[in-house]
């Protein structure tokens, strides 16, 4: 559903950063906005994005700058779909948009109904091209139904609230590799204090020691990690 997928708008003008992103809002989409490059960075550090639109022309640092460096960045980020918004409609301007690694590239003026159909097929192919998570991990004698958000100890069932269900799910569309403690603490009741407070739980139902852990890992300076045996 759109509503569970996050954009980031990237552009210096506040009058189209905030008309884009109640349009959007309307769509069904989460929407958060940066005024720049230098505060699209910083947001980018802790929350992961299904999808950037960017401004070419900024202060500062542009757009294309700005999608060289997430290109460059190690892990999943760099993979973030990219659609380029801006005033020029030149065709060298589209060709250099594309070369850093933009996904689609609009001009302005543009019809906002066009915008969310380009913005859907971005993430359609952007799906497509996605690993598929594991439907069931291992987690010693522990098992966890991704798709059915449950978890049985010994194929006996493991009681887990809603949160913490939600928590393991989103830990397990991303096997082995860290998510961010404050990006967790988006969709957590009580922010990063009820992520520790779940991940202790949850380590209590899965962990042989739950004082050291195996399977629901902390990654120091970053957040939690789930390391299944099979994935």
């Amino acid at each position: 559903m759109s509503e569970d997928r996050h954009l980031l708008i990237v552009d210096d003008d506040d009058r189209i950063r905030n008309l884009l992103k109640e349009f959007l809002a309307r769509a069904g989409f989460r929407v958060t906005g940066a005024a720049d490059a230098a505060a699209a960075r910083r947001v980018v550090a802790v929350i992961d994005f299904d999808l950037m639109i960017l401004d070419v022309m900024m202060p500062g640092e542009d757009g294309l700058s700005l999608t060289r460096w997430l290109r460059a960045e190690p892990g999943p980020k760099a993979q973030t779909p990219i659609l380029m918004l801006t005033a020029r409609g030149m065709a060298d301007d589209r060709i250099q948009g594309l070369t850093v690694g933009v996904d689609d590239y609009m001009a302005k003026p543009f019809e906002p109904q066009e915008l969310v159909l380009r913005i859907e097929a971005i993430l359609r192919r952007a799906a497509s091209a996605r690993p598929t998570p594991p439907a069931r991990l291992s987690l010693g004698v522990c098992a966890f139904d991704v798709a059915r958000g449950e978890l049985t100890r010994q194929l006996a069932p493991v009681r887990l609230t809603e949160g913490e269900s939600k928590l393991l799910r989103r830990l397990a569309a991303q096997p082995h590799q860290p998510v961010d403690r404050m990006e967790l603490a988006l969709d957590a009741e009580g922010g990063g204090r009820g992520v520790d407070v779940q991940v202790t739980r949850l380590r209590r139902k899965i962990e042989t020691d739950p004082r050291n852990p195996r399977y629901l890992q902390t990654v120091r300076g970053v957040g939690y990690m789930l390391a299944p045996d099979d994935a």
